[in-house]
């Protein structure tokens, strides 16, 4: 195992979407509804020993945000059954995706691209197969079903240049690629881009870095692992957490947040934000767009 340590004397039920923003660490709590921040590690992995600050708390789960272009401190913000905006005034629903199930169902992982959509992911809260989908809320505040079918729709994330999604549903150890229309946000060319055995743990979160490597936390499997463009596994950083949900990268430090729930023995790394060296970097992440 690398050198990993914990950032944050924190431990989460259920941590979630890191991403870089600006000069912070922002990630959530998903069941706690909460949204937190971090400074930004820099220099020594694990050398910043303050407790996460909470930005807001939200009466339902947060699974996602990214902050709104030109409103520093604004966040849409994927939770419950739709999109909401979170800023200092308090919490404000967006609009509301259709329901692919008739189970109870939440919002899940979600990520903006290049052009500002704002991609999220859904979810049965049993985990029934195939009620899940992947949504996109556009700029002019519109929302569009995009995939439906899937199981737990997790870690949207984009190549460099824009061109290329990447998607994993991670009960069935899938990670897909797309092409993508830069101008209107139309997916198409899916096929796959790695398959994992369920002994190596469920791809949940994904981040690409600056030569378009995928990142992708393996719940279950105690690891990152990093694919090259091909889809080629071409390194695996073990961690002491058994459910690493989300990967990011802030410079050149590797950033995942991890769970405790559903663990009859959590260990004290359990629930942990942990940090590492990548030996890669990392990409801000992009803010949404909201025209309307």
């Amino acid at each position: 195992m690398t050198d990993v340590t914990a950032l944050t004397p924190d431990r989460l039920e259920l941590g979630e979407g890191s991403r870089w923003v600006g000069d912070r660490l922002i990630l959530v709590d998903i069941p706690a509804g909460r949204l937190f921040s971090a400074p930004a590690p820099t220099g020594t992995p694990g050398s910043t020993a303050k407790p996460l600050d909470q930005l807001a708390h939200v009466p339902a789960p947060l699974a996602a945000v990214a902050e709104v272009a030109g409103h520093p401190g604004t966040w849409l913000a994927a939770t419950g059954t739709g999109f909401a905006l979170i800023g200092a005034d308090g919490v404000h629903p967006l609009a509301a995706p259709e329901p692919v199930t008739d189970r109870p169902w939440r919002m899940n992982d979600g990520v903006a691209d290049p052009a500002g959509r704002f991609w999220a992911g859904s979810m049965a809260c049993d985990q029934s197969p195939r009620a899940g989908a992947l949504y996109r809320l556009d700029p002019d505040g519109s929302v569009r079903t995009v995939l439906r079918d899937l199981t737990i729709a997790n870690g949207p994330a984009f190549s460099p240049d824009g061109r290329t999604m990447y998607l994993s549903d991670t009960p069935l150890g899938h990670i897909d690629r797309f092409d993508v229309d830069p101008a209107t946000g139309e997916l198409s060319g899916r096929r796959p881009f790695a398959r994992l055995d369920p002994d190596e743990g469920a791809p949940d979160g994904l981040t690409v870095d600056a030569d378009g490597h995928v990142w992708a936390a393996l719940f279950g499997g105690s690891a990152v692992q990093r694919f090259r463009p091909d889809g080629t596994p071409d390194r695996r950083v073990r961690l002491p957490a058994r459910q690493p949900t989300s990967v990011c990268l802030v410079g050149t430090t590797l950033v995942v947040t991890s769970g405790r729930g559903g663990l009859t023995d959590p260990g004290p790394d359990d629930g942990a934000v942990l940090v590492t060296d990548a030996g890669a970097r990392g990409r801000p992440a992009l803010p949404a767009r909201l025209d309307h």
